[in-house]
């Protein structure tokens, strides 16, 4: 008894002290490491194109996070993915800029692909609340030139794509009343993050690192942006409420089952049904996992595993955070920096993501199961987890094929690996999701 005592309180020291510097060391690792290699990539770019050195210096001004994975990519499809993110960040600050009047905001979304074929164009006056975004558009003849010196088969993704979001845009920044049902929150998530999957997946197809069948998993990459947006819409409550006029993306068919006020969920007195809400929008989330694990077992470049697997992780580890915590209401909940660059910096292959992702489910379902013990979200975890533990042992399966290539027994190991890893994720959409079907291409 006293030696069990004993070691416990040893173990606990340590936790606190030892471990915990251990920890934080790691984190402050990963971070100089990310920071380097940006520092390394732009000096290199800097020195050979003034017009992408100024791309990648918003790039990093715009998007701190995107612009590490961005960076890292390989160097056929680096640049593409930079313009195409700037150009929907340029597009995306128009939709966002709630002072623009609808009648020069409208005209703008709808024409704003055309603008790439425009050399010279800006615009000022919009995006003022965020400096860099303001900066972006004023200077977006910069980008323009630069998207013009990419090979026509990797414009015309960014040029379609814009279109089409900015189509999208136009539809919902003109309606008037607040986001119905469920259906139309992932409609409106499609046009503004769907699409950048269908996006992503059509360049790196034509830029040859991944197979052109890659560009035609459109289901699958609607899914993997669809995550990431539902878990910023989730995060952002508070930031989108506050809006003036307010900004409710959160849809009435699930909300209005808690309350009858929307921006009550503000209110301390109604952080009960505020919770039980916010918990229903995290399952909603996450019936994506399995499609994004499917998307991410077809890839085969290291680069853009890494570029996509990354978001991914982030937004676990993110929706991980948000359940049941009340400090979504009070304000942004955010995983810290050195833990983001620890997952960045250890996300480089499949069994690193499955761990990952199952690391935060299993904590998600600790909390479940004593905050919503018998309910639908922690028999989905747990499902999700058995899901998790097979693509496991078909990963595992599938190294040893590789390390044993030469033995006769390879190819069956593949196909076991194959086999497995296509039942267990389609068992479980079937077994615990109902059909959701993806907005039309």
């Amino acid at each position: 008894f006293f030696f069990v005592r004993f070691r416990e309180a040893i173990m606990t020291v340590l936790q606190n002290t030892v471990f915990g510097w251990m920890d934080a060391s790691s984190k402050a690792v990963a971070m100089v490491r990310a920071k380097l290699h940006q520092r390394r990539v732009f000096k290199s770019i800097k020195s050979k194109d003034a017009e992408l050195a100024f791309c990648y210096e918003k790039l990093t001004q715009v998007s701190r996070s995107f612009a590490g994975v961005i960076m890292a990519l390989d160097d056929q499809v680096r640049d593409a993915i930079c313009i195409f993110y700037l150009v929907l960040r340029g597009l995306d600050t128009i939709e966002d800029d709630m002072s623009v009047p609808l009648d020069i905001k409208v005209p703008e979304l709808a024409a704003f692909y055309e603008k790439l074929e425009q050399p010279g164009w800006n615009i000022k006056g919009i995006g003022k609340s965020n400096p860099h975004e303001q900066e972006l558009l004023e200077h977006f003849d910069v980008v323009i030139s630069a998207y013009s010196k990419l090979p026509p088969h990797l414009q015309e993704p960014i040029a379609d794509i814009t279109k089409r979001m900015g189509d999208g845009m136009v539809e919902y920044v003109q309606r008037t009343e607040e986001i119905q049902t469920i259906a139309a929150y992932e409609k409106y998530c499609h046009y503004v993050a769907g699409l950048v999957g269908h996006g992503l997946s059509r360049i790196f197809a034509a830029s040859g690192l991944e197979a052109p069948s890659l560009a035609e998993e459109l289901d699958i990459a609607n899914s993997m942006g669809l995550f990431l947006q539902k878990v910023n819409i989730i995060r952002d409550y508070l930031e989108d409420i506050v809006e003036e006029p307010p900004r409710m993306f959160w849809p009435k068919e699930i909300w209005s089952q808690y309350t009858d006020d929307f921006h009550a969920f503000k209110q301390v007195e109604d952080r009960e049904a505020a919770l039980d809400c916010l918990n229903h929008m995290v399952m909603d989330a996450l019936k994506h996992i399995p499609d994004c694990m499917a998307y991410m077992m077809a890839l085969q470049d290291p680069t853009v595993f890494q570029f996509c697997a990354i978001p991914q992780v982030m937004a676990i580890a993110t929706l991980q955070s948000l359940y049941n915590n009340g400090k979504v209401f009070e304000g942004v909940v955010k995983i810290s920096k050195g833990s983001a660059c620890q997952l960045m910096m250890d996300t480089a292959s499949m069994p690193a993501l499955l761990k990952h992702f199952r690391r935060f489910m299993v904590d998600l379902l600790a909390t479940a199961r004593q905050v919503q013990p018998d309910t639908e979200i922690v028999a989905t975890l747990e499902e999700l987890l058995e899901a998790n533990s097979k693509l496991q042992e078909a990963e595992q399966a599938k190294m040893y094929a590789l390390r044993t290539s030469k033995s006769s027994l390879s190819w069956m190991l593949m196909t076991y690996c194959a086999g497995l890893t296509a039942s267990a994720i389609q068992g479980i959409k079937e077994a615990i999701f109902p059909a959701v079907e993806a907005p039309a291409a």
